[in-house]
């Protein structure tokens, strides 16, 4: 009984180090790729209008729309299920586990755009943060809630006590009754007067 529990904390354990191994793989590529300083010959200005960039998006055309959009919702996307991965609970809540996810992606978010103001051939646009933030929401949608359930299931039925009666390897035992402790009057030796 007592290895059954040491062989689930040690798939936890790695279940963990693996995900923090690709959540800082994953951050480096992000990190990578929009810190990058852009040759351009011109910047738009900064958006700090909510929505207006999805607006102008929208007045494309879908399928312009959905692309940029897209590109809006993927960066940080893999932080809905790196996140959690990390933190490593099967019994969290999913409310608590999607609004402790998308506050976390939100700051990721939020740190990648002050970062930018200083990169030559970047600008902040707010639109952005929303989409990362929406992205991170959905992946952790679709990913976790099923993910925990099968662990879940996985661990009770790891937990589970085989019946009392079964051993794989010796078959079939028959039940020992109990056996009680004597009193301790008849244990010890009478003393003498």
């Amino acid at each position: 009984m007592q290895r059954q529990g040491s062989s689930g904390g040690s798939v936890a354990t790695h279940l963990r180090v693996a995900g923090g191994a690709l959540l800082v793989i994953h951050l480096a590529l992000v990190a990578w790729l929009t810190l990058r300083p852009l040759d351009v010959p011109w910047v738009t200005p900064p958006n700090l209008y909510p929505l207006a960039t999805i607006r102008a998006d929208l007045a494309l055309g879908w399928p312009e729309a959905a692309r940029r959009i897209g590109e809006g919702l993927a960066p940080l996307a893999p932080l809905g299920v790196l996140l959690p991965m990390v933190h490593g609970r099967l019994r969290v809540s999913w409310v608590v586990s999607l609004l402790r996810t998308m506050a976390a992606g939100a700051l990721v978010s939020l740190g990648i755009a002050l970062l930018q103001t200083g990169v030559p051939g970047r600008v902040v646009d707010v639109d952005i943060l929303l989409l990362n933030t929406v992205g991170v929401a959905l992946a952790h949608l679709a990913v976790v809630p099923a993910a925990r359930a099968r662990l879940r299931r996985r661990a009770e039925r790891r937990d589970r006590p085989a019946g009392p009666q079964e051993d794989a390897s010796q078959g079939r035992t028959p039940a020992m009754p109990r056996v009680g402790i004597a009193p301790w009057t008849d244990v010890l030796p009478p003393s003498a007067p």
